[in-house]
């Protein structure tokens, strides 16, 4: 399966949910590469990070900020169980490129009427792509919410019938991501984590129990 996380408003959090995503289904036994398609390079900077403080590689970390990525990211799903593709922000062609790559297209947003705004030049994307790959599958992942706002249960209820539908599984506003990325760690490796570390393992698992992908020959 190949999992793109897209939108173009920038700062949703799609790089900490691929990494984190990466690492749980490696944790689970998976084989995975994580493809760097944003040009600011955030992945790899966490993956250099990481091997700078000696720390063992979980999976591979691959720069791919380039419009062919359609064509390249399949041939490494040969190889893989999963690819993740952490997407750029506001690269129509890349994005392009990225949407025709994905089996499952995951869209994070913020419990924000700002990021539902953000998400309709997306979903216009998304629907150009089914042109060409109708069976392309696509989620909203609720990011970075205080699970006892109004805002974010107001934000959750919503996209309950919207299509595409939201997971159910939501990911919290917690410290431990920010400081397990400055120290090129996954939540799960760090003392405080253990709540967040639970959050991506239940959206691990419920990506996986839709079954979405492609045949590779």
């Amino acid at each position: 399966m190949i999992v793109a996380l897209l939108n173009q408003k920038g700062g949703v959090g799609k790089t900490t949910l691929a990494l984190h995503l990466a690492g749980e289904w490696t944790r689970r036994g998976k084989r995975i590469t994580l493809i760097d398609a944003d040009p600011q390079g955030s992945a790899l900077d966490w993956s250099q990070t990481r091997g700078g403080e000696g720390l063992p590689r979980r999976f591979g970390v691959i720069g791919l900020a380039r419009d062919t990525l359609h064509h390249e990211a399949p041939e490494l799903a040969r190889s893989a169980d999963h690819v993740v593709i952490d997407g750029p922000p506001r690269v129509a062609g890349l994005m392009r490129s990225a949407l025709l790559a994905a089996d499952l297209v995951l869209i994070p947003v913020q419990p924000s009427p700002f990021d539902g705004w953000a998400s309709a030049e997306m979903l216009s994307l998304l629907e150009e792509a089914r042109i060409y790959r109708p069976e392309l599958a696509a989620r909203f992942v609720l990011n970075r919410c205080g699970a006892r706002t109004v805002i974010a249960r107001e934000t959750a209820e919503t996209l309950v019938d919207h299509d595409p539908p939201a997971l159910v599984a939501t990911i919290g506003q917690r410290v431990a991501f920010a400081a397990a990325a400055q120290q090129g760690r996954l939540v799960d490796e760090i003392g405080d984590g253990g709540r967040a570390a639970s959050e991506i393992a239940a959206l691990a698992a419920e990506i996986e129990r839709l079954r979405v992908g492609r045949n590779v020959p």
